[in-house]
């Protein structure tokens, strides 16, 4: 791939092929959705034949990657690295087998190496890296978006690589043998100020003043005429101090302090957080002034004014003898380093002896030693020592024992008014001997994690940005296109979680192609599945960041986040974490803070509710997990599937039993997890708690339906249906109802069948669509009738009987209520009796035969009584003396027209009108 394209021992010939391996080369060991594949080798306007032509081209990758392995077992994983994963392709590749996994493993040796002073084998191994490469990166092949955003970061990471090793170069003196390749390279790149600066102080070094000058004035003339731009303070001060012959430039046999700008990337804080300035004192060469290690700000920074504004107030807290420490905590890509950073450039005026960011993660994302961190802040400071050490030269050696090396830097700071940012702490452990050995400074602390058990800290937890803040920034980065289509933009908004390095990215991937849309792109955002993979542009990359957090937990934190996210609840009460986890309440406690801690997943307040916290995943970590949990055992997440199912059925059956008793509910075994108690969670407000769980349990149903646990999945929605009724949600009621009915068929449950059929009825008598109802009530009694159950069939005939009632036809569904009690009262059914009773009652109302009617509804609050179902007894209850009251006030003709309680709850107004909920 460092070169053009090919593979051992064979390469295809044809170019979109090869274009397809060097896209999943540049993503190995990643899923690769088939939409960026299809994008990368065709665009906005791939042929119909896209997805089939792809395939084809995998199928003949597969078989040059198995005869290069000697073996072509077919369809064998165990030999073939190109595998299908959903929702794409995976190509496993060990790290030995990939020049870029070399170079990159060989890059982050040098830097490392450079960081720890050991320019020697920094340079050997940023040499080997370089000469990994045979030609421009992935050359040979068509260049679609994706790779040729990759073309252009391996470029850079080239070029990076290469001005780190003539840095290395320069500190072990080789400063005469790299001017012939420095003058080459400037020559190629006129417009790197770095490469300019390195051969300036290779000539000054060699004896070379006035050359040395003249590549100044080369360079300088280059960004005038190509760019408008004068150079950078850092050429510039470098011109200053070769015309004033600044001793500290000339080579004395030993490491320089980083006072030349020689230095390199292993000096920078990790990738993504922005380029360091080192900035240099009030006069060339000099040891004094303050120390400023800083990235720039981000230019559009949006948003976050509490948060700032409460940083800028710490800062300015001029407090004699207290340590103050800020501590930033939030996801990644929440904007912890943007926010501490734009913090401390704005506190120029109160740190006058510096302000110094030092990343406290590797090139690779891994925790550094403290004693690392505590090494790299010595090197940065170049100030004075305290009152009586004397000056400092920096060309000592640093001490070995991290004691001593805390010892020393606090003398260095002790008395000084000094910023220092440590970003992307990863433990206190980590940060404690840091911020001991320096308690007169000003210290902001960011990381990912809550960092607790640091005391006597002030803390600020990032967020993600309110809806118009991440309209905002969108609009700021995205461009014109992004500002003219608002509505796309809100869309991008929400699908990004308004999580800011996500919209940073989505908004530079839409001005990095000019075909593209707004619209286009919120489409290819809109699958959580493949989300991520659409968030990615060269090496700014929303899943790596997320998969840093992910790594940085233990891995049954790890198993817990990827379970947890197969429920796809949209928030879940700490029951509901027990049944995925298949654990008790208080194990799925620890486990779910312990990832709040993280910041993998969220803890949200609901006062006033029956569980006053529940958690939750942000859009895009839910992605994540999703995709982790690809490559993990299916049936793992299928079990979990189950078992909160059941849970919800357990509650739910219980939560119906008090709001609607005594309705027809399917048999399936169902258990909540150990230790919890329904009547607990449930207690005295059934009503409560569904509202609370309908969304999630609307998704169970869904859930069970896609996993083909069809019995749950009819069960859930039968339990479910008394609410939906009472709470008027047709919509939730017909889309589980639906999906329940499928399950049935699919399974041959012909009571399953009768049941939701039934159900789906009373929906649609509801919605007072009366002949659907009709037929769906005949269809269920036959059903039931068929499977033995007489009493649920007597059922439908009264359900059958209202509908008739409600369009006026008294008669006929007098003869219908009849011919359901002749069922009912012999199956023993009560509650079957007493809604015939209820219907035979309201009948004789309409016919004016009112005794007969009280005589009925007395007999129907027995059959209820009976029954145990108290929301019957009190409506036959109340009937009776609204009756009586009617024919009280208005005598019989009131009573004949007076409006009906059909059910509980549903009225029917006039004799012709059909029944329907009361508003």
């Amino acid at each position: 791939m460092l070169g053009p394209v090919h593979m051992s021992p064979r390469t295809p010939s044809a170019a979109k092929p090869r274009a397809v391996l060097a896209t999943l080369l540049v993503q190995s060991n990643t899923v690769v959705s088939t939409h960026t594949l299809i994008d990368e080798l065709w665009g906005s306007e791939p042929p119909r034949t896209a997805t089939t032509t792809l395939q084809v081209y995998v199928s003949q990758l597969r078989k040059a990657l198995l005869a290069a392995t000697g073996e072509v077992p077919p369809g064998t994983d165990a030999t073939q690295p190109l595998l299908t994963r959903p929702p794409g392709y995976l190509m496993r590749v060990a790290p030995d087998d990939l020049d870029l996994s070399v170079f990159e493993s060989l890059r982050a040796e040098g830097r490392a190496a450079y960081g720890r002073g050991d320019y020697q084998a920094a340079s050997q191994a940023l040499s080997r890296a370089l000469g990994l490469w045979t030609g421009p990166a992935l050359s040979g092949i068509p260049h679609g978006p994706s790779l040729q955003a990759s073309a252009i970061r391996l470029s850079e990471l080239r070029a990076e690589v290469l001005e780190q090793r003539i840095s290395a170069d320069l500190r072990l003196g080789l400063h005469q043998e790299l001017i012939g390749e420095l003058m080459a390279l400037a020559h190629e790149h006129p417009l790197r100020e770095a490469l300019h600066g390195h051969l300036m102080v290779a000539l000054y070094r060699s004896g070379r003043q006035s050359d040395a000058l003249q590549v100044y004035q080369r360079a300088r003339r280059a960004l005038v005429d190509e760019l408008g731009v004068e150079p950078g303070p850092v050429l510039s001060g470098l011109q200053e101090r070769v015309l004033a012959s600044d001793p500290a430039l000339a080579w004395r046999g030993e490491p320089e302090r980083r006072l030349v700008p020689v230095g390199g990337p292993a000096d920078h804080p990790a990738e993504g957080s922005g380029s360091v300035r080192p900035e240099t004192g009030t006069g060339p060469g000099r040891d004094s002034g303050p120390t400023v290690w800083l990235p720039p700000a981000v230019a559009d920074f949006t948003g976050r004014e509490d948060q700032l504004a409460e940083g800028e107030q710490l800062l300015a807290d001029d407090a004699a003898g207290r340590t103050k420490v800020l501590v930033l905590s939030g996801r990644a890509g929440a904007g912890k380093t943007a926010l501490a950073v734009r913090l401390a450039h704005g506190a120029a005026g109160r740190f006058p002896d510096g302000r110094v960011l030092v990343s406290l993660r590797d090139a690779g994302g891994r925790a550094v030693e403290p004693r690392t961190a505590l090494t790299t802040l010595l090197r940065r400071l170049r100030g004075p020592r305290a009152a009586g050490e004397g000056t400092d030269s920096g060309t000592e050696p640093l001490p070995s024992s991290d004691a001593e090396l805390a010892e020393l830097l606090h003398r260095r700071t002790a008395g000084r008014r000094m910023l220092f940012v440590l970003d992307d702490a990863v433990s206190e452990a980590q940060v404690r001997p840091v911020l001991s050995a320096v308690p007169d400074s000003t210290v902001i602390l960011t990381s990912r994690h809550v960092l607790g058990a640091l005391g006597g800290v002030r803390r600020l937890t990032l967020d993600v940005l309110s809806a118009p803040e991440a309209e905002a920034l969108l609009m700021a980065c995205g461009g014109r296109r992004m500002r003219d289509d608002p509505e796309a933009a809100g869309e991008i908004a929400r699908l990004c979680g308004r999580l800011p390095l996500a919209l940073r990215v989505a908004a530079a991937g839409l001005a990095a192609r000019p075909h593209w849309t707004a619209a286009g792109l919120a489409r290819r955002l809109r699958d959580e599945r493949t989300r991520l993979a659409a968030l990615a542009l060269g090496d700014l990359d929303v899943r790596s960041s997320l998969l840093t957090a992910y790594r940085d937990v233990d891995e049954e934190a790890r198993h817990a986040f990827r379970i947890l996210a197969q429920g796809s609840l949209p928030d879940f009460a700490l029951w509901s974490a027990a049944a995925l986890l298949g654990t008790d309440l208080a194990e799925a406690e620890r486990l779910t803070e312990e990832l709040v801690q993280a910041h993998l997943l969220e803890a949200r307040r609901r006062p006033g509710r029956s569980a006053p916290v529940r958690y939750g995943f942000h859009a895009l970590l839910r992605s994540l997990a999703l995709e982790v949990s690809a490559g993990e055992d299916p049936r793992e997440g299928r079990a979990a599937v189950e078992r909160l199912c059941r849970a919800f059925l357990a509650l739910a059956r219980h939560a119906d039993a008090r709001l609607t008793p005594g309705r027809v509910l399917l048999a399936h075994e169902a258990e909540p997890p150990a230790g919890v108690y329904p009547e607990e969670v449930v207690g005295s407000a059934p009503l409560r708690w569904f509202q609370e769980e309908s969304a999630g349990l609307s998704e169970a149903v869904r859930q069970a339906h896609a996993a083909g646990l069809w019995g749950l999945c009819c069960a859930l929605a039968s339990a479910s249906a008394g609410y939906y009724e009472a709470a008027a949600l047709w919509e939730e009621w017909e889309s589980t109802h639906r999906l329940a009915l499928d399950a049935a068929r699919r399974s041959g449950d012909v009571h399953a069948e009768a049941v939701v059929l039934r159900s789906l009825g009373d929906l649609d008598w509801q919605r007072q669509q009366t002949s659907a109802a009709i037929d769906r009530y005949r269809l269920a009694g036959e059903l039931f009738t068929r499977h033995g159950d007489r009493a649920a069939a007597g059922r439908c005939l009264s359900a059958e009987a209202d509908a008739l009632l409600g369009t006026g036809r008294v008669a006929q569904a007098g003869r219908a209520y009849a011919h359901a009690l002749s069922v009912s009262r012999p199956a023993g059914d009560a509650r079957g009796t007493a809604e015939s009773l209820r219907g035979l009652a309201l009948v004789a109302v309409r016919e004016a035969r009112h005794e007969e009617a009280l005589a009925r509804l007395a007999e129907c609050e027995n059959a209820a009584r009976f029954a145990g179902d108290r929301r019957w007894t009190e409506y036959a209850r109340r009937t009776a003396s609204a009756l009586r009251a009617a024919l009280g006030s208005g005598g019989p003709g009131t009573a004949a027209s007076m409006p009906l309680e059909v059910r509980p709850g549903v009225w029917l107004f006039c004799p012709s009108e059909p029944a329907g909920r009361a508003a």
